[in-house]
This record gives structure tokens, sequence and C-alpha cells, in this order.
């Protein structure tokens, strides 16, 4: 930076500018300027920048937290028909025909991957609990609300599973 550039980019950082937009002004690198007023012993306020920062870090939880509820409400949602009726059909044939028909329950493999999504949904949840510390106690009575459905569900697995002989 010459003496003239040096000049105007301490007229813009009285004015108030930040460093970035000094640096777009003048057509530079932010990391020019940035050497800049540390050698000429000035700062720029960063206030704004955290406060963006902070407000983001508050978002993301945000969205993590509301993820985190249709996680569990889908997850829960499976766990409560797990014992319902289940339709299977299928497309084909050479006159590409529909055929269904109703099953008093699910299958083995299907009700198996139901489980398997709320142990997914239920080990997603526990680790945000874990990076949340806020609302811990409502966190922990979800948690053992899941927990109960996946006792609930594993009694109803195993009643409905044949054993194998000896």
């Amino acid at each position: 930076m010459n003496d003239q550039t040096r000049a105007l980019a301490r007229s813009l950082f009285v004015s108030g500018l930040s460093r970035n937009e000094i640096a777009r002004q003048l057509d530079l690198d932010p990391a020019t300027i940035t050497r800049w007023a540390k050698a000429a012993g000035l700062e720029f306020d960063r206030s704004a920048t955290e406060a963006a920062v902070k407000a983001h870090t508050i978002d993301l939880a945000a969205a993590r937290i509301r993820l985190a509820e249709k996680m569990l409400s889908a997850s829960e949602t499976m766990l409560d028909q797990i014992d319902d009726e289940y339709l299977v059909y299928n497309f084909g044939g050479k006159d590409n025909t529909y055929e269904e028909h109703t099953l008093t329950s699910a299958p083995v493999e299907v009700k198996r991957s139901i489980v398997v999504t709320a142990g997914i949904t239920f080990d997603k949840l526990t680790r945000i609990v874990e990076k949340d510390n806020g609302g811990l106690e409502q966190a922990v009575g979800v948690l053992d609300q899941i927990a109960d459905g996946f006792k609930a569900a594993a009694e109803k697995y195993r009643s409905e599973t044949p054993s194998e002989p000896e």
C-alpha cells in the first residue's frame, strides 16, 4: 500500500466501514487491510460479526431441535403402527396388472427396519442432547419416552418371532 492508499484506508476506517468493505472499495485483499490496520495500531469493531455468529449458532441449534422433533415424530408413528395391518402390492405380469393383499401385520423384516430406524433416531437425539446443554430435563424426558417405546417394541417383536428349534 502506498501513502495515498493508506490515507484513504484510514479515512474509510474512521468513517466506520468494515475491513471487508474497505478492501472492496480499495480493490485490495482483506488480509492486506488487516496487516495495514495492525501496523497502524487500529482495530476493527467486530461486535456485529460476533453477534451474527451467535445468532447463526442459535439458528443452527434451533434447526437441529426441529429436525430432531421431526425424526422423533416419524419414529414414534412407525413404532405405533408396527402391529397394524400391512398392505403388500405388486405391479407387473404380461398384462401389467396391479395386485394387492392386506396382511394382519407387517413382515418381520419391516418390523426390524422400523426398530432400526427408531434406534438410529434414538442415537441421533442422544447426540443432539449431548451437544445442547440447555433444556436437559426436557430432553431426558423425551429420551425416556423413546426408551420405553423401544422396550415395548422389542417385547412385541420377541413375542411374535418364532424361536429357533434347539
